[in-house]
C-alpha cells in the first residue's frame, strides 16, 4: 500500500505513474473526485472490477459506475443516447453528475448486474481527469466499506480499506462531499434515483421533464 501526494504539480505525475500502473496489473486505487473520495480498478478488467466489489464488500448486484475522461467517451461506451443525456452532459460535466444509460452492447467488460445499462461520469477534478486521462475508462465507487460513510480524505479512505487497495492518491480533502446526483435515462422522461450534489431545480432548467424518484443523497 503506497500513498501519493497529488496536491502539488511536483509530485502528481509520481502519483499518476504509480496509479495507473496498479490499474493496469488488476489493482485498485483510491482517488479523489469532486464530490468523494473514489477506489477505482480498470473498467475493462472482470477481475480488478471483483476485487473492487470485494474490497468494498459489495456483490454483483452494485455494480460500480464508470468515469470517464471526456464527453466524447459517452458514445463510446452508451447507445441510444437520448437528447436529454447530450443536454445534462453538455451543461453539468464535468461536475458531479451520474447519467445511467444503455451499455453499448459489443463491449468487453463485466461490471456486475447491470441489466444491459451503464452509469457514467465524467468527475470535475484535476487528479481524476489526469488519472482518466492516462487510462481510459475506470469502475469507480465511493471509497468506503458497504454501509459506512463516504470517505472525503485520503486517510478516511485508507483507514476503512487498508491494504485491499494498492496506490492511493492524496488530493486533499474533498471540495464536494456529497456523492453525484445519478440520473436514469434509460426510460422517458429521465428519473432523478439519487439526489446527490446537483438538485432537481438545476437539472429542470436544462430537461424540464425530469422526473424526481429520488428519496435522498
Amino acid at each position: 500500500m503506497s500513498v501519493y501526494d497529488c496536491t502539488g504539480p511536483e509530485t502528481l505525475d509520481a502519483g499518476i505513474d504509480a496509479a495507473a500502473g496498479a490499474l493496469s496489473r488488476g489493482g485498485l486505487v483510491v482517488m479523489p473526485t469532486d464530490t468523494v473520495y473514489g477506489i477505482a480498478a480498470a473498467a475493462f478488467d472482470p477481475a480488478a472490477v471483483a476485487a473492487l466489489l470485494a474490497a468494498k464488500g459489495r456483490g454483483r448486484q452494485h455494480p460500480p459506475p464508470v468515469l470517464v475522461p471526456a464527453p466524447a467517451t459517452l458514445a463510446g461506451l452508451a447507445t441510444d443516447v437520448p437528447d436529454s443525456v447530450h443536454a445534462l452532459v453538455e451543461a453539468f460535466w464535468p461536475g458531479p453528475l451520474t447519467v445511467i444509460c444503455r451499455a453499448q452492447p459489443t463491449l468487453a467488460w463485466d461490471l456486475g448486474d447491470t441489466g444491459g445499462t451503464v452509469a457514467l461520469r465524467m468527475p470535475d477534478d484535476d487528479v481524476a481527469l489526469a488519472l482518466l486521462t492516462r487510462t481510459g475508462p475506470l469502475a469507480v465507487s465511493s471509497a468506503n466499506r458497504h454501509g459506512g460513510p463516504a470517505a472525503t480524505t485520503v486517510l478516511e479512505a485508507a483507514t476503512a480499506l487498508g491494504d485491499r487497495v494498492e496506490v492511493y492518491l492524496d488530493g486533499g480533502p474533498s471540495r464536494g462531499g456529497v456523492p453525484s446526483t445519478i440520473v436514469d435515462a434509460t426510460g422517458t422522461p429521465p428519473r432523478i434515483v439519487r439526489a446527490g450534489a446537483l438538485s432537481r431545480e438545476q437539472l429542470a432548467a436544462v430537461v424540464p421533464e425530469i422526473e424526481d424518484g429520488a428519496d435522498g443523497p
